[in-house]
């Protein structure tokens, strides 16, 4: 066992993989000689060299691109975008070609790739550099849309990803990269994809989150508790495919949900969510599903990004209301 932090988690991860399989190849912005802008590939390219782990050109449309290629040909590429604002460029090639191949061949080809990327604020950065964007992903069939929330989780979904035959985006919160250190296995394991995870079992409220924002919400459950407020909570670790089961048998149990996410509100994963819940579980709501979520502006730059981003007191008050809702 070692302790790890998430941005160690990537780490060890890509190096086991890489280590274990001869067509694992890693590439991106400043991934192989400066080891990343986070330093998630530190290290990488002296020991495995540079066809194995280098950098490329300034163009997210052609590391995709690249990516796919490879994958069509046998390798098993893990590509990293320096930070989630930058995709769109690479927007085209990952709904095109990444989400289409293996129904656009009929199942003749599949392409094994992982697309890598920071997510999030909280790093006080510039713009372009705090999007939560995973809706523009999810909603498109053929991709699967991973999002860890602690080290154990991190190494588990991405060794995951990397051993699975289709294509996998693989968002890193960064905003708690560095935040804390868990004990991770040595040896190779697996976090299946698909599942959800839930993180404390309750009775009066379910909340629903991923990524940073489950740390936020577990600060509320510990004011919660003191107000005799039982929470079960739902860390969902994947976006797509979502784990429905797991969802609504909490739902019904508990009568209740809210739903954290620091995507943007409108049209997010979370009216998503509130659909199924309303399709599935409908009979045994005691309150309105509901939403907290990052607002429809544009992520701000330093100075005001505390004003944008989910706080545990926020969630704390919108669970308060769906515990003593009256019809």
């Amino acid at each position: 066992m070692a302790l790890l932090n998430i941005l160690e988690a990537v780490n060890k991860t890509l190096e086991q993989q890489l280590e274990n399989d001869p067509t694992v190849v890693v590439f991106g912005e400043d991934v192989g000689y400066e080891g990343g802008v986070f330093r998630a590939t530190a290290g990488l390219q002296k020991k495995f060299g540079e066809d194995r782990v280098f950098d490329t050109p300034i163009s997210e449309s052609a590391i995709v691109g690249a990516a796919v290629g490879m994958a069509i040909n046998g390798l098993r590429p893990v590509a990293e975008i320096q930070f989630d604002g930058f995709v769109l460029p690479a927007y085209n090639q990952i709904v095109s070609h990444v989400a289409r191949m293996r129904n656009r061949s009929r199942g003749k080809y599949n392409l094994p790739l992982v697309i890598r990327m920071p997510y999030g604020g909280g790093i006080r950065a510039l713009e372009h550099h705090s999007e939560a964007l995973e809706v523009l992903f999810a909603h498109i069939p053929g991709l699967k849309v991973v999002i860890p929330s602690t080290p154990y989780d991190t190494k588990g979904l991405l060794t995951a990803s990397i051993k699975d035959p289709d294509p996998v985006i693989f968002l890193e919160p960064k905003r708690i990269y560095r935040a804390f250190r868990q004990e991770v296995p040595d040896e190779e394991y697996i976090v299946p994809i698909g599942k959800a995870k839930v993180v404390k079992t309750g009775s009066d409220l379910t909340i629903i989150t991923w990524g940073s924002l489950v740390r936020e919400t577990e600060k509320a459950i510990q004011e919660l508790k003191k107000e005799n407020i039982s929470v079960e909570l739902i860390d969902l670790r994947t976006i797509a495919p979502l784990d429905v089961d797991t969802i609504i048998e909490s739902v019904k149990k508990t009568g209740r949900v809210l739903i954290v996410h620091e995507a943007y509100k409108s049209f997010g994963p979370g009216a998503e969510l509130v659909s199924l819940i309303n399709e599935r579980a409908f009979f045994s709501l005691e309150a309105p599903p509901t939403r907290l979520a990052g607002f429809d502006v544009t992520v701000p730059l330093p100075r005001g990004e505390h004003h944008f981003l989910i706080k545990s007191s926020q969630i704390v008050h919108e669970a308060r209301k769906l515990v003593h809702f009256l019809p």
